[in-house]
């Protein structure tokens, strides 16, 4: 598919090259709007509105939405009035509401400009809601029925108005915009009679979310009841939009996404890897690694403190890379683990005590098998194979005492840690692997030493 769809780049890029704009535009009407932006976004910038202005209406329109932000602004600029005028009428609410939150001032007042007032009336209402909400993510175009009206009532309102809507498959019953019920055009169609009213056919307690729930308990919402639409209300339940499917899943890869960059010990970015500049990677990386840096004095210190046990017995050495290595995975294992159930909200903070139980009885099982190994391995290799005579009996009952420990301390820190976070209304994605294995280090070489005091008396 990737080979197939690189060709067709290359054979449009000729196609604009020797100008057979026919036979370019007879092309680009047979592909998809997101096919097409992944080509735009490829092509020389001074090249892309001639190409543009190719498509037909409402395929442009559709093209449009999905294109990065930085080539919308650049099509707006190079839009006469009334270019841009056609585009946004083609646009869903929340497209154009989504492209004027990401444009500079001086673009937004264009398009809010050329915008027809009922449009320009929902952008504002979409826009005053908070950033990353329900609310900010709807569109205000769906469906909507009366509770008296009929099957055949509703099959004409729906032929009348659904050719603006974004989706039609879920209308919404509703009494002076209180939100009541809903129906499925299945439900419409397969009534036994179009007199029946629909108050007799609707699904009553509809599942919905308020102008302020959090985006992603948005996405977590269509992911366990497998909705196409997901009603918006406002605090007395009177209906104000959708969420559309399409939109939550932009929203669970944008929380995925901003997840894995804190997981790996940076700062959350909006661009793609390749739109992202060498200086936007850096200041997005520089923060954690200077965090983590100083953070890791500690370890520093703590080896500073014991370096008279290392002078004594300098085959302790040789096994401090393992055994802070080995904590810091147990600990990410239980972090990732915990962190995966929190977004999925199959954890609270109240079930901490069952988490530390389990994840304490799964440490043990793993230290144990982990201390049998590494005895194993560190009398017949380093003691028998290399020949160090420094790797004592009592040597290699030390390193494995402290690997057990510092596994099941390990995990235990992993698992609590996020959750901690998570009480503290923070991210736990935030105490992922990079901050874990941070303070899973200081506390593997404390234990490594305790032991080493206590049992070889250094």
């Amino acid at each position: 598919m990737t080979e197939r769809f690189e060709l067709m780049k290359k054979t449009l890029s000729q196609m604009l090259e020797e100008r057979k704009y026919a036979t370019l535009r007879d092309i680009l009407e047979t592909m998809y709007p997101a096919d097409i932006a992944a080509v735009f976004a490829d092509l020389p910038a001074q090249r892309l509105p001639v190409i543009f202005r190719l498509l037909p209406k409402e395929l442009a329109a559709e093209t449009f939405a999905e294109m990065e932000s930085d080539l919308q602004e650049l099509l707006i600029q190079g839009f006469s009035d009334n270019e841009l005028k056609e585009v946004l009428q083609e646009l869903y609410v929340d497209d154009a509401a989504a492209l004027a939150e990401e444009m500079p001032a001086n673009v937004v007042r264009r398009i809010l400009q050329q915008a027809d007032p009922e449009m320009r009336r929902s952008i504002n209402q979409i826009l005053r809601y908070p950033e990353n909400s329900a609310g900010s993510m709807m569109t205000t175009e769906y469906v909507s029925l009366k509770p008296d009206m009929t099957v055949g009532e509703s099959i004409l309102r729906i032929r009348r108005q659904g050719i603006d809507k974004e989706t039609i498959y879920t209308c919404y019953v509703t009494r002076d915009r209180t939100l009541l019920g809903l129906v499925t055009v299945k439900d419409l169609l397969l009534a036994e009679d179009d007199d029946v009213s629909v108050s007799e056919i609707m699904s009553t307690n509809p599942i919905f979310v308020t102008t302020h729930t959090d985006q992603e308990e948005v996405g977590r919402m269509f992911t366990k009841y497998n909705l196409l639409a997901l009603p918006v209300v406002d605090r007395e339940q009177r209906m104000v939009g959708i969420v559309t499917f399409d939109d939550a899943m932009d929203v669970i890869e944008e929380e995925t996404t901003e997840d894995m960059e804190l997981m790996g010990g940076m700062l959350p970015s909006e661009k793609t890897y390749l739109k992202s500049s060498t200086w936007e990677l850096f200041r997005h990386r520089i923060p954690w690694l200077m965090l983590l840096m100083l953070s890791a004095t500690f370890t520093g210190l703590i080896i500073t403190s014991f370096e008279e046990a290392l002078a004594a017995q300098v085959a302790l050495t040789a096994f401090i890379p393992m055994l802070m290595g080995t904590g810091g995975n147990s600990g990410s294992q239980s972090s990732v683990t915990v962190i995966r159930a929190l977004s999925l909200n199959e954890l609270r903070f109240s079930d901490l005590p069952r988490v530390l139980w389990k994840e304490m009885r799964t440490s043990v099982l793993c230290g144990v098998v982990l201390a049998i190994f590494c005895f194993g391995k560190i009398w017949l290799v380093d003691r028998l194979l290399l020949g160090n005579d420094q790797v004592t009996l009592m040597v290699d009952a030390v390193v494995c005492l402290a690997l057990l420990v510092t596994v099941i301390a390990a995990k235990l820190v992993g698992a609590a840690l996020p959750m901690a976070a998570k009480a503290a209304k923070l991210d736990p994605a935030v105490m992922a692997s990079p901050f874990i294995t941070t303070v899973v280090d200081a506390l593997s070489l404390l234990v490594y030493f305790l032991f080493a005091k206590l049992l070889l008396k250094v």
